[in-house]
């Protein structure tokens, strides 16, 4: 609808409800397709032999994601666009082969399964577990993924030190505005960086937090105390780091390593 000139009438709201409708009518055929097209992925992806392959690639998500969210808009807010796009790439990786969620509220389950449906739509089915271990479980078979909480009583995040292939890639919420982190999404998922990431870190340092940040800091490496249980501490790292760098290996602590990254929140 043409912007109204200064001075000029605002349109009535029939007319406002016709241009909606009319909009509504021109989304739908486009709609259709890219639905078509996602299934053309699925096919074409079964008949190279990659049938029931997870085709989860949280960097690429968040690079389309950025891409929109960087073109001008007037009145769609970062939180709908992110939420649209998320339930159509939730389909597209459905027809693909398996994708199921396992989650882990923690004290607040009802919010933990919220933000999991922010991240992963309603496309895929879901499934409350009582302990983190059972979300990890399930993160261990074709298309699980497990989204726990974060929580001072537990340190479930420690066991992916002892993990080879159970990787966090996405921090709950993907957006700040939609609050404090507060979940992390863990799955057999390739890891790639998306060109502005935070990289989780797990040490068994007696000293501080604040010294284990100082002594990461000299070093060149912000990190920031995520939480911290059962003798271990979660940091958030800013930037991509692999699992075999030096400034980390030099960092306090004999137990420690990359337990996986994730994607910054996309509004900042």
């Amino acid at each position: 609808m043409a912007q109204a000139s200064i001075g000029a009438a605002p349109p009535s709201l029939d007319a406002v409800r016709q241009r909606i409708d009319a909009i509504d009518a021109e989304l739908l055929p486009l709609l259709d397709e890219r639905a078509a097209l996602a299934r053309a992925v699925a096919e074409a992806k079964a008949a190279a032999g990659d049938a029931g392959r997870f085709g989860l690639r949280p960097a690429r998500e968040a690079q389309v994601l950025r891409r929109l969210l960087a073109m001008p808009r007037t009145g769609a807010t970062p939180a709908l666009v992110v939420r649209v796009w998320r339930e159509l790439i939730a389909e597209s990786l459905s027809l693909q082969g398996p994708f199921h969620l396992a989650v882990w509220g923690g004290r607040d389950p009802g919010r933990t399964v919220e933000l999991a449906r922010l991240r992963f739509g309603a496309a895929p089915p879901l499934r409350q577990v009582g302990k983190p271990e059972d979300a990890l479980a399930a993160a261990r078979t074709q298309g699980g993924v497990a989204v726990a909480a974060l929580t001072p009583d537990s340190a479930w995040w420690g066991r992916l030190l002892a993990e080879p292939k159970l990787k966090v890639f996405a921090a709950l919420p993907c957006l700040a505005a939609w609050g404090p982190l507060s979940a992390l999404a863990v799955g057999e998922v390739a890891m790639e960086p998306s060109g502005d990431d935070r990289t989780f870190w797990v040490t068994d340092a007696a000293q501080t937090a604040a010294t284990v940040e100082e002594a990461l800091s000299r070093d060149g490496v912000a990190a920031t105390l995520v939480t911290e249980a059962g003798g271990l501490k979660l940091f958030m790292l800013a930037g991509y780091y692999q699992a075999d760098d030096e400034r980390l290996a030099r960092a306090p602590g004999g137990l420690s390593g990359v337990i996986g990254a994730a994607p910054a929140p996309l509004d900042v």
